[in-house]
């Protein structure tokens, strides 16, 4: 079974990406589940989200703390929080930044600038960028799953083109 935490903000999209890889994945032949962890959030308050993938059905619900994957759609939360815990040793980290944070230094980091994506495409809501569909591409580049189940996956959530050429920006653009 592979395992994703991914921690993000509320308001960035990160509870909607989790379904979206679980889709992604599920479009790809694969048994997944998302499940995001958080109390009585708002806006701009760090939330987890796990993501299971497998070949056969997953009969597990619980928090994900040994992870095979981390992605970090806010690289402010490496200040507040470890998100690094628990990393498997062969463990990989997708990173929302220009570049790879010093705190990050040491990890299988990969990296690509997504709040830029989606300021480029206006992917914007109520102000925040919305960098949902963006690591998505990015997550496909990685080869948790193809480049199409990606794109057929936002297309099912999403009608906007934003969504799917801010996916694509960020497949070209991944560090």
């Amino acid at each position: 079974m592979y395992e994703i935490r991914l921690h993000s903000r509320g308001g960035q999209g990160g509870v909607t990406a989790a379904k979206l890889i679980a889709l992604a994945s599920f479009r790809d032949g694969k048994y997944a589940t998302a499940a995001p962890f958080y109390g009585a959030e708002r806006r701009g308050a760090p939330i987890i989200s796990f993501i299971r993938i497998d070949d056969k059905p997953i009969k597990v619900y619980s928090q994900i703390h040994n992870p095979d994957l981390i992605v970090v759609l806010d690289p402010s939360i490496l200040d507040l929080v470890n998100v690094f815990e628990g990393l498997k040793p062969d463990g990989k980290v997708l990173i929302n930044a220009p570049d790879i944070p010093k705190k990050a230094e040491g990890y299988q980091v990969q990296h690509v600038d997504l709040t830029g994506i989606a300021l480029k495409t206006n992917l914007v809501v109520a102000g925040s960028p919305i960098l949902n569909t963006p690591v998505i591409g990015a997550l496909a580049k990685m080869g948790l799953f193809s480049r199409e189940s990606a794109a057929a996956a936002i297309k099912e959530m999403f009608s906007d083109e934003r969504n799917l050429k801010a996916a694509l920006m960020a497949y070209e653009e991944l560090v």
